[in-house]
């Protein structure tokens, strides 16, 4: 996979895939930018939850279980390090299933494996904490901290 970006003005940039995807435009938030897309740490966050809920859809299909709708909600905490530089110091990741736990039978099996097959977050983990959280439709948590 490679992506081509090109400054487009200021600090917004072009993100460009493929021919036959539509161009992402990536911004800083004022001061330094206009806000006008997602910043990096936004498209960070996008990526670790996009592949969790890839991973785990993929784990419950191999199981002929439906999870759908799922929607995952992201938060990275940004503050400084030693050298007071500017970091991603976590990711606090909330996978919400679109059904009752009760309703998918392998549940239990997919929970305790699929965080292994997410290449983003396997990747990013080593460098920024990701703390994980699975909850079905009825607000039930599943898995990580209650």
């Amino acid at each position: 996979p490679s992506v081509t970006l090109t400054q487009h003005q200021g600090y917004q940039f072009e993100h460009r895939y493929a021919p036959e995807l539509p161009v992402l435009l990536a911004d800083e938030p004022p001061p330094l930018g206009s806000g006008q897309g997602p910043d990096p740490v936004q498209l960070l966050a996008s990526a670790v939850g996009n592949c969790l809920c890839a991973s785990l859809l993929f784990a419950c299909q191999k199981y002929k279980d439906d999870p759908a709708p799922l929607r995952a909600e992201v938060k990275a905490t940004v503050g400084r390090n030693d050298r007071n530089r500017t970091r991603v110091l976590g990711l606090s990741v909330d996978l919400h299933l679109g059904r009752p736990a009760a309703e998918l039978a392998h549940l239990a099996r997919v929970l305790e494996t699929f965080e292994d097959y997410c290449t983003v977050t396997q990747s990013v983990a080593p460098a920024v904490p990701v703390t994980l959280r699975v909850l079905d439709s009825t607000g039930a948590v599943l898995k990580g901290d209650r």
